[in-house]
């Protein structure tokens, strides 16, 4: 066993076995590589959606402009000091001139040095106000797209897939103002202006206090755009050690009971020290290319020093020019070095864009119709007719195969089968959870896909097999479809699943809070609970896909006989493996293969001596004899 689980561990630590595994059959795959084009488009999408809020944009881009005006005056006026200073040791009327200029210089510092941080403070609100309006917004749409997309999606895209783009990708399109475009206007006025103000002072000292800034640049794109790349490298091998560590916790009694802790350390040391190496390699290239970069702007710092120092001396220019040039030095190194948080920022908006746009434009398989109107209930007949389905990218594979069928208000219909025969299937045509190939389904004469989805999922319940429960209170979690039901109400669905009295019995009664997934309920009590949820919203279909799998007999025995009143005016369809489920159902439908092989009443498939009988006699008297006879029913 550990040579099988080492081989599948550095299986899932290759990063093409990751990919490979993404893009298989993941309607998310076509947005993973977007060329310089689509990147292009989706950042004057981003862009866009930044001007819908104008006010607070103009204020993150004035404030922009003004602070790094101000950023420009600084050293100027550290320049006219130190010529000052100067002037003021001299003494006499010149000297007692050059101290209160000295004054008034170092006020107007003062002065602009506040106004700067003000103006800073508004880029920095503003700006990250704007990307925090713009993140609601992708967050909501983001949110309803995952709400209205059809089961075909989710059986093809991971969870863990839909919550990255909703957090991660979302913040990366939601700091691109912030870090990208108000980064562009503020190192462009400080980088552009600057070099000009530098440049016209002096051309060759200038150009000396400047070339820094090339190799900075460069350096800083490529370190930044490494240190992405392996981020998301680092972020992959991080995924894989926590599946590691949610697999050991979730099996945590498999564990144990098999002694298998120090395979288990094993498996989780090499995630570990795989995602650690990576960290590593990060940190030294971080380290390396700062070391370069500081070294290039010392000695460009060196070279001004050495050439404008002879210069003063020359008398070519003053100590306060020279003060000027350092002083602009020292304020732009962090500047151009954000250049490549810049160059990061862009493309991280352009992939992460890529794929938070790809989900949000993506077409929905189950929508309303043009023109579809609600559906009225008013007899209460459901029909299958001739319907064929294959699931979506499996059509060579049907599914289901001229399947018809009527079932109306009042009564039972029972769906048998082995495994795999489509019988869940069925269950999720009826409320449109899946369109069907061919054929059609109506409800009272009208066609289910020319009915809005909202009225039919209003008329059609489904209790499936695995209860799905929210980590909330009993009553709400019965009331979840009508969250304003009375009380009495909820109690009677309760009630009519055999649960009141279970529920009485808890210390905070209906306002007990449910845990995690229902865990602290049994299985057979977040059935009994799904089976009230579904009784709350009165449907006018019933359906019943293996959801009493976890009842005992007798229990579900009572709650069949509780809910005759709601049968009586609706049509039930359940779909069992245990025949004593379905029995006294009013017609009893064997599917296998896709196709319906035997129907009839209870007493007439046992008649018939079929498939049915065969599955009757294995359930209520086992043995190697009736395990030939039902071998021999399916040749």
């Amino acid at each position: 066993m550990p040579a099988r689980a080492d081989c599948s561990l550095e299986h899932i630590l290759s990063s093409d076995a990751i990919g490979s595994a993404r893009k298989r059959g993941n309607p998310l795959a076509h947005v993973e590589a977007a060329g310089w084009g689509r990147g292009l488009g989706t950042l004057l999408r981003i862009t866009r959606m930044t001007l819908r809020h104008p006010w607070q944009v103009s204020i993150a881009i004035g404030s922009t402009i003004i602070a790094a005006g101000l950023q420009l005056m600084i050293p100027q006026l550290l320049g006219r000091a130190v010529d000052e200073t100067q002037l003021a040791f001299t003494g006499g009327a010149a000297g007692a001139a050059a101290e209160e200029a000295l004054w008034m210089t170092a006020l107007v510092l003062l002065v602009v040095s506040i106004l700067r941080g003000v103006f800073t403070m508004w880029q920095n609100y503003y700006s990250e106000s704007v990307g925090h309006h713009i993140g609601y917004e992708l967050r909501l749409a983001c949110y309803e797209k995952i709400q209205r997309l059809s089961f075909s999606f989710h059986d093809q895209v991971h969870s863990g897939d839909l919550i990255t783009i909703g957090m991660l990708d979302l913040e990366g399109v939601r700091m691109f103002f912030s870090t990208a475009l108000v980064r562009v206007v503020l190192l462009g006025i400080l980088i552009g202006v600057g070099a000009y103000l530098l440049l016209s002072t002096d051309l060759v000292l200038g150009l000396l206090a400047l070339s820094f800034v090339p190799f900075v640049a460069w350096r800083s794109s490529i370190t930044q755009l490494r240190l992405r790349s392996t981020w998301l490298d680092l972020q992959e091998r991080l995924s894989v050690l926590t599946r590691v560590m949610e697999e050991n916790l979730g099996g945590i009694r498999v564990v144990r009971a098999f002694a298998a802790q120090l395979h288990e350390m094993g498996k989780f040391d090499k995630a570990s020290k795989s995602a650690l190496s990576l960290a590593h390699e990060r940190v030294g290239i971080r380290v390396r290319n700062t070391s370069a970069m500081t070294f290039s702007f010392f000695a460009a710092m060196g070279l001004v020093l050495w050439f404008g120092g002879n210069k003063v001396m020359a008398g070519e220019i003053s100590v306060g020019t020279l003060a000027s040039f350092l002083t602009f030095m020292t304020i732009l190194q962090m500047p151009v070095r954000q250049l490549g948080l810049m160059v990061n920022s862009f493309a991280r908006a352009s992939t992460c864009g890529s794929r938070l746009f790809g989900l949000l434009d993506l077409d929905i398989a189950i929508k309303d119709a043009p023109g579809a109107k609600p559906l009225v209930v008013t007899e209460g007949t459901l029909r299958f007719e001739n319907v064929d389905f294959a699931y979506p990218g499996q059509e060579a594979r049907p599914v289901l195969k001229d399947v018809s069928f009527t079932g109306r208000r009042g009564e039972t219909i029972g769906i048998v089968g082995p495994p795999g025969s489509g019988k869940s299937t069925i269950a999720h045509l009826i409320p449109r959870f899946y369109d069907v190939t061919g054929g059609r389904i109506t409800l009272d004469g009208q066609d289910i896909r020319k009915a809005t989805l909202a009225t039919l999922r209003k008329a059609v319940a489904v209790v499936q097999q695995d209860s799905f429960l929210f980590t909330t209170t009993i009553e709400n979690n019965i009331a979840y479809g009508d969250p304003w039901a009375k009380e009495r109400r909820i109690e009677r669905a309760a009630e009519s699943a055999q649960l009141h009295n279970y529920v009485l019995g808890l210390p905070s009664a209906y306002g007990t809070v449910v845990g995690e997934r229902g865990v602290s309920l049994s299985g057979g009590q977040r059935q009994r609970l799904s089976i009230a949820r579904a009784l709350m919203l009165q449907p006018a279909v019933m359906v019943f896909d293996d959801s009493t799998a976890a009842i005992d007999a007798a229990t579900e025995q009572r709650i069949r006989a509780a809910m005759r009143k709601y049968a009586e005016d609706r049509l039930t369809i359940i779909i069992a493996h245990r025949l004593s489920s379905l029995m006294h159902a009013d017609q009893i439908l064997f599917i296998e293969n896709g196709e319906i092989v035997e129907r009839g009443t209870h007493d007439e498939l046992l008649a018939l001596g079929g498939r049915y009988k065969a599955l009757y006699d294995l359930q209520v008297r086992p043995g190697d004899d009736v395990l030939n006879e039902v071998q021999g029913a399916a040749q």
